[in-house]
């Protein structure tokens, strides 16, 4: 009896660790926008703060949860993964799990990637893991990468991560609160880093041995990025960056160039006064675009699909501060028209991403966030 009692309460437990939560997909919410009318649905909610999304090649979703939580979304629900043998995550402030991408050649070697704030003995620092996702099971998860700099605060992590058309890894590092790491080439922290799938330094060598620079450093000078997408077209990278109060950018990544920070910037301090010595300097980048006041950008992706042809081609931030999705249309690098989405309506949106439908997904940060769908609404 007691055996039986044993079995049945392990069975149980089981069933709790695996099973999918059944999702309701609400009736979509239609919206008018100045080139394409589109439904907005709700596909899951019930996430803890989701953070980072990736399409696997058979069109199911993972999602991470920055309390250190994973789930895939398949057919209209969402299945628990257990992370049990995955690193510690330390999740306070702006820390925990963070982003994911999969592998380029993922139907061969199965392999996923993740972004997380690794603990120290004083503080935490921008991680990078590696596992075999086989099954709706994580397979030997370990670290590969580990961001030099630490830091007592929980903030700046930046922390998205993307593959380019050549395999190499992109990774992005925020300043972690201490400005003067974003022009120190003796840090990981303030850049953004290009490394291998193995989490090695990708062939990086865009500074003068002299410079002593990190070997992993593709390009510095940033504040907080975290919003990281490949151009459809010219493979290139770019990313979104928090700016203080003001001066949000997006910026187009060039290996070795300094993007400023905290040099030149067009924000301002939180309380009174400047920043740096103004928003210009000779050997400096300026940003592609800049937001004053402050959006908070996050998420972002180019459209690329014929399914919202009139919307082909167009960057999309997603927003925190004011809750909204932005539309921009670029032409020669430069931002020629931007219209503002969904404002107020599902409130902070933390992720974007072009499914394999040519469709749009969003995610909002919340500890009951939840995962929407864009459609066109004919």
């Amino acid at each position: 009896m007691v055996q039986n009692t044993f079995l049945v309460i392990w069975l149980a437990f089981i069933a709790v660790a695996v099973t999918a939560k059944q999702t309701v997909i609400a009736s979509p919410t239609i919206f008018q926008s100045e080139k394409e009318n589109f439904e907005l649905e709700l596909l899951a909610d019930g996430l803890d703060h989701p953070w980072g999304m990736a399409f696997l090649p058979n069109g199911n979703l993972l999602i991470t949860e920055r309390e250190k939580g994973l789930k895939l979304y398949q057919d209209n629900s969402l299945l628990n993964i257990p992370l049990n043998t995955f690193p510690e995550v330390k999740t306070r402030g702006q820390g925990g799990l963070l982003d994911i991408a999969i592998h380029p050649e993922f139907e061969k070697n199965q392999l996923i990637y993740f972004t997380y704030s690794h603990p120290l003995p004083t503080g935490s620092t921008t991680a990078l893991a590696q596992a075999k996702f086989v099954r709706q099971k994580l397979i030997n998860p370990q670290t590969i990468f580990i961001a030099d700099t630490g830091s007592n605060t929980t903030k700046h992590y930046g922390s998205r991560i993307e593959f380019d058309n050549n395999g190499m890894l992109f990774m992005t590092v925020g300043d972690r609160g201490n400005r003067d790491n974003a022009q120190n080439l003796n840090s990981h922290a303030g850049k953004v880093l290009r490394l291998n799938d193995k989490g090695a330094a990708a062939n990086n060598t865009f500074f003068p041995e002299g410079d002593n620079a990190l070997p992993e450093i593709f390009s510095y000078g940033h504040r907080n990025p975290q919003g990281l997408t490949k151009h459809p077209e010219t493979g290139e990278m770019w990313i979104s960056e928090h700016g203080p109060r003001g001066g949000d950018e997006i910026n187009r990544l060039k290996g070795g160039i300094n993007y400023g920070w905290p040099i030149i910037t067009y924000g301002k301090e939180y309380i009174l006064g400047s920043i740096g010595e103004g928003t210009h300097h000779p050997d400096m980048e300026q940003p592609i675009h800049q937001w004053t006041p402050s959006i908070a950008p996050a998420g972002i992706t180019f459209y690329s699909a014929d399914t919202f042809a009139s919307w082909k081609g167009n960057l999309f931030t997603t927003a925190l501060k004011f809750k909204l999705l932005v539309r921009q249309e670029i032409k020669n690098n430069k931002v020629i028209h931007e219209e503002r989405l969904l404002t107020e309506e599902v409130g902070r949106i933390r992720a974007i991403k072009q499914g394999p439908d040519g469709l749009l997904y969003i995610l909002t940060d919340s500890n009951n966030g939840a995962l929407y769908r864009l459609s066109p609404h004919n």
